[in-house]
């Protein structure tokens, strides 16, 4: 991978750990969430009389991937209800990875080397041991169950992005469009389910939640930038560092467990996406 790429990458998996640790700190990340993409719908907006409308052959990859990503939208918050963040975190974003193998194998043709499946292989032994953690607090078993949900829903949309951003006749238009719409669906549904007390919802989380989505916005941003132009594995592994960050996180500035059950599953998710990488 282009080292100037590689860069902007490592600089998207620091602010998708941020924005994450934004989202789960507080106690309602159904509002934090859906202000963060209103955040991001409204940086969208201001872009689009910049940017290109996307070609017709764009525009099935922006709407599927706002389709799939209400599902990762409802997924995120359920996990963060149930699960610490350096416990669910490297869960979702570790199985991504390999799940983007399998898609960008199917619908792309994309190969990956003999090290490249050591480092799979690397992965999915880091992410086993974390759902089998024996420190789990009451109600963290449902935590896992989403996190691997969420992990899903990121390499269908991630996968879906990938090709969207290569279809595209100006793949800033594609992520401008896209950040502007996929905000709609997530934002009713969270209206409604705060419309009697969403006056004090939006007081108590719309600073946190306009933070949120300034992280989020090139976070992504750049992600689907770097997948038009380079394999969708190497880039989805490669943002997954962000682990590494989210576990630091989690366990030196949220109180979470410092576990050396977790230390090691994050670090050896990170030495994965790192051989995948180097292969």
């Amino acid at each position: 991978m282009d080292p100037f790429v590689f860069s902007l990458v490592l600089l998207a998996a620091i602010l998708h750990a941020s924005w994450n640790a934004l989202l789960k700190k507080g106690n309602d990340p159904w509002t934090r969430l859906a202000l963060s993409n209103f955040a991001g719908m409204a940086i969208g907006l201001v872009l689009l009389p910049f940017v290109e409308f996307p070609n017709a052959e764009a525009w099935p990859f922006i709407l599927g991937s706002t389709a799939v990503h209400q599902a990762y939208y409802i997924t995120v918050c359920l996990q963060y209800r149930y699960g610490d963040l350096s416990h669910v975190y490297p869960i979702s974003r570790g199985s991504a990875p390999l799940l983007v193998a399998v898609g960008a194998y199917l619908f792309v043709g994309e190969t990956l080397p003999p090290l490249g499946v050591v480092a799979v292989v690397v992965i999915s032994a880091a992410i086993i041991s974390l759902t089998f953690s024996t420190a789990w607090k009451p109600g963290e078993g449902k935590g896992v169950l989403f996190a691997m949900l969420t992990g899903g829903s990121i390499a269908m949309y991630s996968v879906i992005d990938g090709l969207g951003g290569r279809a595209a006749n100006d793949v800033a238009g594609y992520i401008a469009y896209l950040f502007f719409i996929d905000a709609i669906p997530f934002g009713l549904l969270v209206w409604y389910m705060r419309r009697h007390d969403l006056s004090m919802a939006l007081k108590t989380n719309w600073k946190t939640a306009i933070l949120t989505g300034a992280l989020a916005f090139p976070a992504y941003g750049l992600v689907i930038w770097a997948m038009s132009i380079s394999p969708l594995t190497y880039v989805s592994a490669l943002r997954e560092t962000s682990v590494i960050l989210a576990v630091l996180i989690g366990t030196r500035l949220m109180g979470e467990p410092f576990g050396a059950r977790r230390i090691l599953a994050a670090t050896g998710v990170a030495i994965g996406v790192v051989m995948l990488q180097v292969s």
